[in-house]
């Protein structure tokens, strides 16, 4: 099979978000300061080592489908949906809010080509529905970090 030109482009903007979100989860990493640290910390690691696979993963696929990937800085500058992570240092909680709100872009992105990915190639559609699936199992676990355990609900009945 070779992918359309849209095909082409839908994994593209894919393939930018992942290298921007693995970017911005090593900046992150390697700026956090506060209570958590060192959890946070190993979790953007973990976040930053799946983003990479994925962006690896949409790449070769990209070639599989006789496509042509660019993960070139400026391609990547250009193109990202995810807006600029803040230089410096940042606190944990901050941290958490703005990596949640990046996974969560990138997460959108890939929902927002979904059906047309899906409409010419379901195996690819597939990768996506994985990457989806563990990208917000990250997320929650980061989120978990700076969660109020008065807030969140134990019986399901008082949902």
């Amino acid at each position: 099979m070779k992918a359309s030109q849209q095909l082409a482009d839908n994994l593209q903007i894919v393939l930018t978000d992942l290298i921007e979100l693995q970017l911005q989860g090593k900046q992150a990493h390697w700026n956090i300061v506060g209570p958590n640290f060192r959890d946070l910390h190993l979790q953007l690691d973990e976040l930053v080592l799946a983003t990479r696979q994925f962006a690896d993963d949409t790449a070769e696929r990209m070639r599989a489908l006789h496509a042509l990937p660019d993960g070139r800085s400026a391609t990547i500058a250009k193109g990202t949906r995810l807006e600029e992570f803040p230089a410096g240092l940042v606190n944990t909680k901050n941290a958490v809010k703005l990596v949640t709100d990046r996974v969560e872009r990138a997460v959108q992105t890939m929902r927002d080509v979904h059906d047309e990915v899906d409409e010419e190639d379901p195996t690819t559609a597939d990768l996506l529905h994985a990457f989806i699936s563990r990208l917000e199992q990250l997320v929650w676990m980061i989120n978990a970090e700076i969660m109020n355990a008065g807030a969140a609900v134990t019986d399901p009945d008082e949902a």
